[in-house]
């Protein structure tokens, strides 16, 4: 289908969702109800490729646990997909309000001394509003610093521009992951810098899975590739750990992982931000993406993980 036919074709969905979004997130929420019945009881969306995932990640944990954390999963995903919407007509106040950056000055200081940074994130809580850390930086100029995510162009180009409108909402860019470091690259022979979010807790492509490490109960496989770009690019490492304290309200507190990439060991980097993530989801695995069909394939057995284990729990 063209890209002239395709607009034709999803204009009446782009202006249903603009019209929706109008709605205040009280009137959505209750919209997030309803959807996360039809989804859950009625569709049963994946749900038992989300329940296989969580019973295999949490043995210690009974059946029925499991199942209310299946649940709440499926709540917050329904709430996951109105946020998303209201992106399209969200205030700046109201999203600071519900979006709260704690230790922004990590990501400032490193802009101030001329270095760019990487940021590592999961698929966790709401990914789709953490671009609003521009709202919270005092880097404000785009000509000298953009605030950039990588993503994966979806088959369909008209969804593909939607969700690129929605993630550019807040001034951020995306690049699509087989030409982001070329794209940084660029940035850099320009003198501007970067701060880029990648969200690598999903299966790594087939030429990308030599790194395996104990993650929730399993031998998982971690994408490394964007390890290797903070090395080449000399970026400082940080991590998003975001937390929902509340319906509708989220917190993200950012921590360093490595100042100088070049100066730890090997996996360092992906090793650490495997035990923050998995911390995040040990604390509340109901707003972790479990749909997302992530041990398919078999690996062969990981590595302990010992000496990362131990930093972050003396921390």
């Amino acid at each position: 289908m063209s890209e002239k036919v395709q607009n034709i074709v999803y204009a009446p969905l782009g202006l249903f969702l603009h019209a929706v979004a109008l709605l205040p997130l009280r009137a959505l929420y209750a919209f997030a109800d309803f959807l996360f019945f039809v989804v859950y009881y009625l569709l049963r969306y994946r749900r038992s490729i989300a329940l296989k995932n969580i019973r295999d990640s949490f043995p210690e944990k009974s059946d029925l646990e499991c199942r209310k954390i299946c649940r709440d999963f499926y709540r917050h995903f329904a709430d996951y997909f109105v946020e998303t919407i209201k992106l399209l007509h969200i205030s700046d106040d109201e999203m600071r309000r519900r979006m709260e950056f704690r230790n922004v000055e990590f990501i400032d200081e490193c802009l101030d001394s001329g270095r760019s940074a990487v940021v590592y994130l999961g698929h966790y809580g709401n990914w789709e509003w953490v671009t609003s850390i521009t709202l919270w930086s005092r880097h404000t100029d785009r000509s000298k610093v953009l605030f950039t995510q990588v993503y994966r162009p979806l088959n369909n180009q008209w969804f593909d521009r939607f969700f690129l409108r929605l993630r550019g909402r807040f001034h951020s860019v995306g690049f699509p992951k087989k030409t982001v470091f070329r794209s940084l690259l660029t940035l850099k022979r320009d003198g501007i810098l970067s701060v880029t979010g990648f969200m690598s807790d999903q299966h790594p492509s087939i030429n990308d899975q030599d790194h395996v490490v104990r993650f929730l109960n399993h031998d998982t496989a971690l994408i490394t590739g964007t390890e290797i770009l903070a090395r080449r690019l000399d970026n400082e490492v940080l991590y998003f750990d975001v937390a929902k304290p509340s319906r509708g309200h989220y917190v993200c507190t950012i921590r360093k992982i490595a100042t100088d990439p070049n100066a730890v060991h090997p996996f360092y980097i992906t090793d650490r931000y495997a035990r923050l993530l998995q911390a995040d989801i040990v604390s509340d695995p109901s707003i972790w993406l479990w749909t997302h069909n992530r041990w398919k394939h078999k690996v062969k057995s990981a590595s302990p993980l010992s000496d990362v284990d131990k930093e972050i729990e003396n921390e």
